[in-house]
C-alpha cells in the first residue's frame, strides 16, 4: 500500500511586505496615537472609525481588471448572491483602504444628513497598499488622519497647519527640528496658465515633472522641460518638449522661495503674472500666513514654501508638509536631513465622486511609522519597557496563595503575573524574569508563609551588582532582602520608584 504523502509544513514567516509589532514598539506606538488625538481632540476633532474594508468602486483611484484586479490594493470579488442561477450578477470587488481619506468621503457622503456641516473628525489606524515593499517601506503601515469637510475658508486650512505643529511638539520633537512647509495648486494652476498649456497632455507632463524637482533640482526639472535629460543609470528620459521660455515660469514658481514670506509671496506674485486663478492662491498663502501668525507660528514653525510640490496633482488648494530638518546617518553613514513625516491638503473634488456636488474638505495624514522612527533617532523611544512583577512559585500546591498575592499588587496599579511554567527548577523562573525584563521578583516559600514574610529581590539592582567590579559599594542595598508580608505592596512601590 502507497504510503500516504504528508503535507508539507507552511513557512513560519510573515509575508512580504508585512511585519510583527511586539511589546514596547507596540506600547511605543499606542501612547503616541494617544497623545495625538488628545491634540485633534483639543482643536474639536471628533474620532471616526470607519470600515477596514470599502468597495472598489468607492475607492476610486484603483479599479480592477481582468488580469490584475488587485492593482495597488489587496482586493477580491465576494461571491454572487445569486450564485448557481442563471443569470446570476457578480459578486461586489472589495478592497482594504488604502488611506483614510476615501473612506471619509464615503462616510460624508453617506451619512451627510446627520453629520454637522463643516464636518471635523479624525481616524487612526493601519491602511493597505499592494506595492512593492522596499527597505523601510511596508504594505500594512499606520496612518494618523484629521479633516475638516465642508469648510471653503482657508482658515480651516491655516488650523490643520497649526494643529500639525503643535502634535510634532506633543509628541516630542522640539521646536526648531520641524518645519511646516505651505504652498497652493491654485498658484501653480496661474502659471500653467501663464504657460499658455492648452492639451491635459501637456499639462499632466508637467505636474510629473514639477514632482521630480527635490530629485533632480532647478536645471533637472529644466532638462525634463525641454529635451530631457541623461539619470542617474545613465539613461535618457524624454522631456516634455517647451521651449525655454515657456519653462521660465514654472522655474521662478519652483524658485521663489524669498527670504520672508513676504518676500516669497512677492516672487509668486510675479510667477503668476495676470492669472486669476493664481493671484487667488498667493491670496489664499498671505491670508494662511496672517492667522497662522496672529496664533503666534511664526515662519520658523509654519511657513509659506513654494518647493512643496508633491502632490499637487492630487490636491485643488493649499498643500502642506511637515518636514524634520535634523540630520540622521543613512545606512551608508552618510549625513542627511530626515525629512517629511506628515502631508495633507485642500481636496475639494473627492466627495463630489458619491454626491455629484463639490464639497470643500481639507485634512492632514502623518505618517505613524515615520514619526516613531523619527523619536527613536532623537532618542525620545527605544527605550527598554520594564517587565511586570513576577510572583514566583515556590510550591505548586499554594497557588491559591501566589495568586491572592498577584491579585493585592494588581489591584495597586502594579504591573504583575504569576510564573506558569514549570516550577521545579527556581533558576528557570529567574531566567523568565530576566527575559520578561520584570524589575522585582516575590519569593514566598513554606517557611516564609510560616513567618508571615516574603523575599524582595530587586532585580535591577542586582544585574548592577553582577555587573560591578566591586561590591562594597552594594553593601549597604542588598538585592534581596524580606519584609513583612503587610508591607509587601508598599515596599514593591518603593523599589519601582527607585528604579526611574
Amino acid at each position: 500500500m502507497a504510503k500516504e504523502k504528508k503535507s508539507p509544513r507552511p513557512k513560519a514567516e510573515t509575508p512580504k511586505g508585512f511585519r510583527d509589532y511586539f511589546g514596547a514598539e507596540v506600547t511605543e506606538r499606542t501612547e503616541m496615537l494617544r497623545t495625538i488625538a488628545g491634540v485633534y481632540h483639543r482643536y474639536g476633532f471628533e474620532a471616526l472609525e470607519s470600515s477596514a474594508v470599502e468597495t472598489v468602486e468607492a475607492l476610486g483611484k484603483f479599479l480592477p481588471d481582468v488580469d490584475r484586479p488587485n492593482a495597488g490594493v489587496f482586493a477580491w470579488q465576494e461571491a454572487s448572491e445569486d450564485e448557481g442561477k442563471e443569470n446570476a450578477k457578480p459578486g461586489d470587488w472589495l478592497a482594504l483602504r488604502y488611506d483614510l481619506t476615501a473612506p471619509l468621503a464615503r462616510v460624508y457622503a453617506q451619512h451627510r444628513n446627520d453629520l454637522p456641516t463643516p464636518y471635523r473628525r479624525y481616524a487612526m489606524g493601519p491602511v493597505w497598499r499592494n506595492e512593492k515593499p522596499g527597505p523601510g517601506r511596508f504594505r500594512q503601515f499606520y496612518q494618523c488622519d484629521a479633516d475638516t469637510v465642508g469648510a471653503a475658508s482657508v482658515a480651516a486650512d491655516a488650523e490643520i497647519c497649526a494643529m500639525l505643529s503643535d502634535t510634532l511638539e506633543e509628541v516630542g520633537i522640539p521646536r526648531g527640528d520641524y518645519i511646516v512647509r505651505v504652498n497652493n495648486r491654485k498658484v501653480l494652476n496661474g502659471v500653467l496658465e501663464v504657460m499658455g498649456l492648452s492639451e491635459e497632455a501637456q499639462r499632466e507632463a508637467v505636474l510629473r515633472t514639477i514632482d521630480k524637482f527635490d530629485k533632480v533640482g532647478e536645471d533637472g526639472v529644466r532638462q525634463l522641460l525641454g529635451k530631457g535629460r541623461l539619470d542617474a543609470s545613465g539613461a535618457y528620459i524624454d522631456g516634455v518638449g517647451l521651449s525655454e521660455a515657456q519653462a521660465d515660469p514654472v522655474v521662478a514658481f519652483l524658485t521663489s522661495k524669498g527670504a520672508d514670506n513676504a518676500a516669497t509671496l512677492a516672487n509668486l506674485r510675479a510667477a503668476v503674472g495676470a492669472s486669476e486663478i493664481g493671484s487667488t492662491g498667493v491670496d489664499e498663502l498671505e491670508e494662511i500666513a496672517s492667522l497662522v501668525g496672529a496664533q503666534g507660528y511664526d515662519a520658523n514653525r509654519i511657513v509659506i514654501d513654494p518647493s512643496v510640490v508633491r502632490g499637487l496633482g492630487y490636491y485643488t488648494g493649499p498643500v502642506f508638509e511637515a518636514e524634520l530638518t535634523f540630520e540622521i546617518l543613512d545606512e551608508k553613514g552618510r549625513k542627511r536631513q530626515f525629512g517629511s513625516v506628515s502631508g495633507g491638503g485642500r481636496y475639494d473634488d473627492l466627495v463630489k465622486r458619491f454626491t455629484g456636488q463639490e464639497v470643500p474638505a481639507t485634512g492632514v495624514s502623518i505618517g505613524v511609522d515615520r514619526l516613531l522612527a523619527a523619536l527613536r533617532e532623537k532618542g525620545r523611544m527605544g527605550r527598554t519597557e520594564a517587565g511586570p512583577v513576577v510572583v514566583t512559585v515556590m510550591d505548586r500546591d499554594r497557588m491559591a496563595d501566589y495568586q491572592t498575592i498577584v491579585g493585592e499588587l494588581r489591584r495597586a496599579g502594579i504591573r504583575a503575573e504569576v510564573y506558569l511554567g514549570n516550577p521545579k527548577n527556581f533558576g528557570n523562573q529567574m531566567k523568565y524574569a530576566d527575559r520578561r525584563n520584570s524589575p522585582v521578583a516575590i519569593i514566598e516559600g513554606s517557611d516564609e508563609k510560616a513567618r508571615g514574610v516574603v523575599q524582595l529581590k530587586d532585580l535591577i539592582l542586582g544585574a548592577e551588582i553582577a555587573k560591578s567590579a566591586s561590591l562594597d559599594e552594594w553593601k549597604d542595598r542588598p538585592s534581596q532582602y524580606e519584609v513583612p508580608r503587610s508591607e509587601m505592596v508598599a515596599r514593591v512601590k518603593a523599589i519601582l520608584e527607585s528604579q526611574r
